[in-house]
């Protein structure tokens, strides 16, 4: 009876932990201005990383120049990658030239836009296991 009690004991815990959701605060710095919002896109792995219908949690809020927070909540442990811009125009959608070069600014977690292209998911991801605050800078 001792073991079967200590058995379901780490089985009960262990999928609590399996199962755990975290708050993910995403902290903007240098937003430019307060016209708009800003757009930030959670993204689980490189096949579906900036691919609009492949994100697995998105969330928004009205620019404050200088800085916007966001905030995702019961997010599961794993690695993620976020992408965001500033939809000075409001109109839901990243503006981009005829090249596909965004107008609006764009922004990653733990990289920067490169001089030919966005960074790879693997440049952006980080792990997340327990409740965090993340910051990114425009």
């Amino acid at each position: 009876m001792k073991k079967v009690l200590v058995l379901g004991f780490f089985f009960f815990n262990g999928m609590v932990l399996l199962s755990a959701q975290h708050q993910l605060i995403i902290e903007v710095k240098k937003v430019p201005d307060s016209e708009g919002k800003i757009s930030a896109a959670l993204y689980t792995d490189a096949k579906s990383f900036l691919k609009f219908d492949k994100v697995f949690a998105a969330t928004t809020s009205d620019a404050v120049e200088g800085r916007t927070q966001l905030v995702l909540n019961d997010i599961p442990s794993g690695n993620y990658a976020v992408a965001l811009f500033h939809d000075k125009n409001g109109n839901d959608e990243l503006d981009t030239n005829w090249m596909g070069i965004p107008k609006e600014k764009v922004a990653f977690s733990n990289a920067k836009m490169k001089l030919f292209g966005p960074p790879s998911f693997e440049e952006c991801s980080f792990e997340l296991k327990s409740n965090q605050t993340l910051e990114i800078r425009f």
